[in-house]
């Protein structure tokens, strides 16, 4: 049975590989931290004691990170990250399906790979974070979608393999090409790769504009957590 805990393993899992090869994770007393690049977050913990969080927000003022976030189960005080002034944010619907009812890969518009080139300007650093898919053994898949034949770019996901759990993260649908299938063209190309690697099962966090076309595909929601976010001020050279 799939719980909230494989859903926080997940995420935390996917985290910390992409720390390793863009950051850094450490902990601190009951306080796991991973810093991406300029982004650090504290990944579900069961207290959070004052003395260890301004350590971690002590450590990303020196790293300089723009933002911080919190990930945390619905039960735990939050306290002390309200009176170090992070407000409250989104709250993840934790969903999951089965891999095999998730649904057949079959859309050409859907391509999975290890390279791109798709990301260019501001966002050509994105691009090095296909590096994960060409990890072995393989951990992580990604999935773009084109808007048919020789089309643009319309969006990405991607899925990553905690035990026998398929995390899915990241997955859009960029808005001119919304309401085309490409969102189920892509979590099917995902899941099934982690699939065909060992996945039993997958799982995601959803939004409330995400809820719908995960549950036309077989996912079911088993809870929610909430997030904490903490902007840090622009140090000044």
């Amino acid at each position: 049975m799939v719980t909230i805990a494989h859903c926080e393993a997940a995420q935390t899992c996917w985290y910390r590989c992409r720390a390793a090869l863009f950051g850094e994770t450490w902990s601190d007393g009951p306080l796991t931290w991973m810093r991406e690049d300029d982004a650090q977050n504290l990944m579900f913990p069961t207290r959070i004691p004052g003395d260890a969080l301004r350590r971690g927000l002590e450590r990303a003022r020196d790293s300089g990170v723009r933002m911080v976030g919190a990930w945390l189960g619905s039960d735990v005080d939050a306290s002390a990250l309200a009176a170090a002034g992070f407000e409250r944010g989104w709250a993840p619907w934790w969903m999951t399906a089965p891999v095999d009812v998730v649904g057949v890969a079959d859309d050409p518009r859907v391509e999975l790979q290890q390279d791109t080139d798709d990301y260019r300007g501001e966002y050509a650093a994105y691009g090095a974070s296909l590096a994960l898919t060409r990890q072995r053994p393989r951990h992580s898949w990604y999935a773009a979608a084109y808007d048919g034949p020789g089309g643009g770019f319309a969006g990405r996901a991607w899925s990553h393999l905690t035990g026998d759990t398929a995390g899915v993260f990241d997955m859009e649908v960029w808005p001119p090409f919304r309401r085309r299938g490409l969102g189920t063209g892509l979590l099917r190309a995902v899941v099934g790769a982690a699939a065909a690697a060992g996945a039993q099962h997958a799982v995601l966090n959803a939004t409330p504009e995400g809820k719908l076309l995960y549950e036309s595909c077989g996912f079911r929601q088993i809870g929610a957590g909430i997030t904490w976010w903490l902007p840090m001020p622009t140090r000044v050279p």
